[in-house]
């Protein structure tokens, strides 16, 4: 048995805030979006490098304040390019852990945290 990538799904509440986080500040691109029907809940998929989300405004596919750990070997880099991005609801800060590596928590506009860190799983 061979089990494949996970797809996280995180809860949404507002297009516009979304786009504002992910797109605008973190620097994922819109990979597809869908709606059964114009006005209906948005569904899309976001990603960044290997990273893929997939943000979702229907209230049954899961609920706000999940939490993510995402690896970057280049953390630091990230955590300048943030900072100079200018968002003014999250100014996010490097944390050394007791196990040697760094994290970066992000709070989404909805309630989930995404955690940044230079941990890299084998």
């Amino acid at each position: 048995m061979k089990f494949g990538k996970t797809t996280p799904i995180l809860r949404i509440f507002d297009e516009a805030k979304a786009r504002e986080f992910y797109i605008d500040f973190l620097g994922f691109q819109v990979d597809w979006e869908h709606r059964f029907a114009q006005g209906m809940p948005l569904y899309m998929q976001v990603s960044k490098d290997g990273c893929v989300l997939h943000l979702s405004e229907h209230h049954g596919d899961c609920s706000p304040g999940a939490a993510l750990r995402i690896e970057a070997d280049e953390l630091e880099a990230f955590h300048q390019q943030l900072h100079a991005a200018d968002y003014k609801y999250a100014m996010p800060g490097l944390e050394e852990m007791p196990w040697g590596s760094q994290d970066m928590t992000i709070a989404d506009p909805f309630g989930n945290r995404l955690t940044f860190t230079n941990a890299i799983s084998t």
